[in-house]
């Protein structure tokens, strides 16, 4: 046992300047102002100003921010946000100046997969904000797997692809053919990926729409706007087809529309393209949100049509 007023053991056998170290390297929670907090760089996560957002601020203006964001130093001056943008913003909202976090060092790929990993499994995650996360993290884990191993030759940095996304989808609850499929999205052009945020085109039919050249997919987006149609499954793999085997060109991919066109066009469909509504809501509404609108006002007029009919 120590006498009384003597040092604790562990700093008899240490130099100041380690001691110094080790008090830096502790993590703890600080209260830092958010005019020092700033978002991650390509941080493919919507901040939405919708109804959570709402019910998140009310609960910090009550309570204050529960969990501690995790933030890291900036070489510009203050701190790179890795998780906590929904925090800080409902802070702000809420007109709270400081937020509780946590300061760490880490370098740039480290905070993409702590980023993704934070982000990736919340609810109403849209399919391009997966995609894009899903890549940024794969691309992080490749680069940290080329440090680790500069000899290995290309089946090496293969494999090492492979397991990546292996990992990628343990940590992320999906199958690992699921999170190949979101990491293919990125390569739709931002039109028709909008559409797949907005649920216009399915996530199977994206997946094989992903695979046409840029020009064949501006094409596609210019026919699916002039007509008013979607493509389906069948017709995505057969354009996707027609693309690989060097034979699309935009008659063939308007008469492919077309044809489906004149299929469904007595089943009842209605179809309302996104450039035509989005004038009547606010930016930050999901697809989601737009269709909960869309309906309670149908609701609103079938009551009212009622009324006047009886």
């Amino acid at each position: 046992m120590g006498g009384a007023g003597l040092p604790p053991l562990a700093d008899l056998f240490s130099t100041s300047d380690e001691r110094a170290l080790e008090a830096q390297t502790q993590e703890r929670v600080m209260m830092l102002p958010v005019s020092e907090l700033h978002n991650f760089p390509g941080h493919p996560f919507q901040v939405r100003d919708d109804e959570e957002m709402e019910k998140l601020a009310e609960s910090i203006t009550q309570h204050g921010v529960l969990i501690p964001g995790l933030v890291r130093p900036r070489a510009a001056g203050g701190y790179e946000i890795v998780a906590g943008h929904r925090r800080k913003f409902a802070s702000m909202k809420a007109g709270i100046r400081e937020m509780p976090v946590i300061v760490r060092d880490m370098d740039d790929d480290t905070a993409v997969i702590l980023m993704v990993d934070s982000n990736v499994q919340r609810e109403n995650v849209l399919p391009s904000e997966k995609a894009r996360a899903y890549k940024m993290k794969l691309d992080a884990m490749k680069r940290q797997g080329e440090r680790t191993d500069l000899t290995s030759g290309q089946v090496g940095q293969k494999l090492k692809s492979i397991y990546s996304v292996e990992k990628i989808a343990q940590d992320a609850g999906e199958s690992t053919k699921q999170v190949q499929r979101y990491i293919r999205l990125n390569e739709l052009i931002p039109q028709l990926l909008e559409m797949v945020d907005g649920n216009e085109i399915k996530f199977n039919p994206a997946y094989e729409l992903a695979f046409l050249r840029t020009e064949e997919q501006a094409v596609l987006y210019d026919i699916l706007q002039a007509e008013e149609v979607t493509p389906s499954l069948s017709q995505a793999q057969r354009l996707k087809r027609a693309s690989q085997e060097g034979r699309l060109s935009e008659q063939d991919i308007a008469a492919i529309m077309r044809e489906e066109k004149a299929q469904t066009r007595d089943t009842g469909k209605v179809t309302l393209p996104a450039k035509e509504i989005e004038q009547f809501f606010p930016k930050s509404y999901t697809p989601e949100q737009k269709k909960k609108v869309i309906v309670k006002l149908l609701a609103s007029w079938a009551r009212q049509r009622g009324e006047k009919e009886r």
